[in-house]
C-alpha cells in the first residue's frame, strides 16, 4: 500500500518537473517582436520662398531585432505617411532576412504631390504639423534552424514636426508601436 503512494508521488514529481522545464524553455526561446523607429526625419526647403509644386520627406527607418537566438524573415514592408486623413506618400521595401541582435537601417524619401504639399507646408510653417506613420509587414522567426509560421507585424506612430521641418520632440526619434 505504501509502495503505490510513493510511486504515484514520484510520477507526479517527474511530470511537474518536466512541465516546469517546458515552461522555462518556452519563456526563454519565445521570440520578441522587432522594434521600428523613425529617425533623422526632415522636410527640406520648407522655409524656401521659391517653394516648388511638390516636396520631399526624408527619413531613416531603423528596424531592430531584440532576439538573441532568433533571426527574422521579413516580407515586403509597407510604410505609409498620413497628414490628417490624406495619404501624403508611401514606400515599399523588399523582403530580407535580419540576423540575431542586428539593426537594419533604411535611408529613404517620399515625394509629396502639389495639393498635399501646400497644406503640409502651411501647417509646418504654423508649427501645427503632425504626420502619422503606418508600417505593416509579415514576419517569420527562425530559431535553431526552424522557421515559424507567418506573423503580422504592424507599427504606428505620430511625428510632430517643428517649424524647421524636423521632429520636434526631445529625443528626435519616434518609435512605432
Amino acid at each position: 500500500m505504501c509502495g503505490t503512494k510513493s510511486f504515484a508521488f514520484w510520477l507526479l514529481q517527474i511530470i511537474g518537473l518536466i512541465g516546469l522545464l517546458a515552461l522555462c524553455l518556452w519563456l526563454a526561446l519565445r521570440p520578441r517582436r522587432p522594434n521600428y523607429t523613425i529617425m533623422n526625419f526632415s522636410v527640406p526647403s520648407v522655409n524656401d520662398s521659391n517653394a516648388s509644386d511638390h516636396g520631399i520627406i526624408q527619413y531613416e527607418l531603423v528596424i531592430g531585432n531584440p532576439n538573441k537566438n532568433s533571426g527574422i524573415y521579413y516580407d515586403d514592408i509597407f510604410l505609409l505617411f498620413y497628414h490628417g486623413v490624406d495619404k501624403v506618400g508611401n514606400n515599399t521595401f523588399p523582403s530580407f532576412y535580419q540576423s540575431k541582435y542586428r539593426n537594419f537601417r533604411v535611408l529613404n524619401h517620399v515625394d509629396v504631390d502639389t495639393p498635399l504639399w501646400t497644406a503640409l507646408r502651411s501647417s509646418i510653417l504654423n508649427a501645427t504639423a503632425e504626420l502619422r506613420v503606418d508600417l505593416s509587414t509579415n514576419i517569420k522567426y527562425k530559431t535553431w534552424g526552424i522557421k515559424s509560421k507567418h506573423h503580422g507585424s504592424h507599427g504606428e506612430g505620430n511625428i510632430p514636426i517643428g517649424k524647421d521641418g524636423k521632429i520636434s520632440n526631445n529625443k528626435k526619434k519616434v518609435k512605432l508601436r
